[in-house]
């Protein structure tokens, strides 16, 4: 079918519609134009008249236009339902399928990283490069150097669009806002309360490599129960010996899924022992392969605290351990994950683009 052909059958169609959502607005005048036009078209049609179906589809499309003029209200009236649209499909899909999350501590290492700094006395990389590491590495580059002689007295988290995690480094004389989180200045920067600093002495200087980002499936729990061995994220109000944080709520946690309700467990380092067999499975054979960077599982403080020592999963209940066994504080703290409190099963890491991209083992 030829171009002009199917546009002027398309604008016959709208123009019936118009007629019938307006019927009763138009006047009797602009009713006899539009049904005049439309009947004009139809019969150019019919005689396959090229000439005569373009004038009477321009003269049929002016008159839909004189009577609908198009004003920056109408406009703006579309964006702002495109975008509302949008909005109500992304909160949809966020709330009920995926939903994306970043790995803010090192618990999960080497297979998901934390927010990791690489002190560095090196200066740091032009823009460009800055520009280019933070797109596929997602690292940014901190250079604080002190001004005065001066003794650090607080170091305070400040999260800006609840995305953002900044610290807020308070001296006697001078203060510095860091685009890294405290635990990270302090851990591996080295800075912390009351250590000084001459004037020009660099504080903290390098990268800051940003946590996984990952999306969790929020789906499939809706169905299926969560299977040992899952990377799995959940709440952890109510879960006593976490704190809460007073800005955002009780944080998101994510570790390996070790114990499901009626499970044993037991710790003889470096193995994992669920209903007295060592754990079967990728993830879990991995961290007991204690090749670095991996170490193998650790005795726990509460549960699990010594070789003998056994735990039963309580019904309604999830252990949770992380394969960073040696610095991740778990179930073998705090005890059992409440159902109430799963969200869903790490799927995939989405960002940055380094090794760990792709689906989460």
């Amino acid at each position: 079918m030829r171009r002009y052909i199917k546009h002027s059958k398309l604008l016959l169609r709208h123009a019936q519609k118009y007629l019938r959502y307006k019927r009763d607005l138009l006047s009797p005048s602009s009713r006899e134009e539009i049904v005049a036009g439309m009947q004009n078209l139809r019969a150019a049609l019919r005689g396959r008249d090229h000439e005569r179906i373009s004038s009477t589809a321009e003269g049929l499309d002016a008159t839909l236009h004189k009577l609908t003029p198009v004003t920056w209200e109408s406009h703006w009236r579309e964006n702002c339902e495109v975008i509302l649209v949008a909005i109500v499909v992304a909160v949809g899909i966020r709330s009920y399928f995926l939903q994306p999350f970043k790995i803010p501590t090192g618990s999960m290492q080497p297979t998901l990283n934390g927010i990791i700094g690489h002190p560095s006395t090196a200066p740091v990389p032009n823009i460009l490069q800055r520009i280019s590491e933070f797109i596929i590495l997602g690292r940014n580059y901190i250079d604080v150097v002190s001004r005065e002689d001066d003794q650090v007295l607080q170091i305070e988290q400040r999260k800006f669009l609840f995305f953002f995690t900044f610290s807020r480094l308070s001296c006697e004389q001078q203060n510095f806002l860091i685009y890294v989180p405290p635990e990270t200045l302090t851990h591996d920067f080295n800075v912390f309360p009351g250590r000084t600093y001459h004037r020009g002495e660099t504080i903290a200087r390098g990268a800051v490599d940003t946590g996984d980002q990952v999306f969790v499936d929020k789906f499939s729990y809706n169905f299926v129960k969560p299977h040992r061995g899952d990377v799995f994220v959940f709440r952890t109000n109510h879960i006593f010996g976490i704190r809460e944080d007073p800005e955002t709520g009780s944080p998101f946690y994510i570790k390996r899924l070790t114990g499901l309700p009626g499970d044993e467990l037991r710790i003889d380092p470096p193995f994992l022992y669920i209903n007295g067999k060592i754990a079967e499975g990728f993830g879990f054979a991995r961290v007991m392969a204690a090749k670095l960077p991996y170490r193998g599982y650790a005795l726990g403080r509460d549960y699990l605290a010594a070789p003998t020592q056994a735990f039963v999963v309580p019904e309604h209940g999830y252990f949770a351990l992380g394969d960073n066994s040696y610095n991740s504080y778990d179930s073998r703290y705090w005890g059992p994950v409440p159902e109430e409190n799963l969200v869903g099963r790490g799927l995939f890491v989405y960002w940055p683009f380094n090794r760990h991209w792709g689906l989460i083992r």
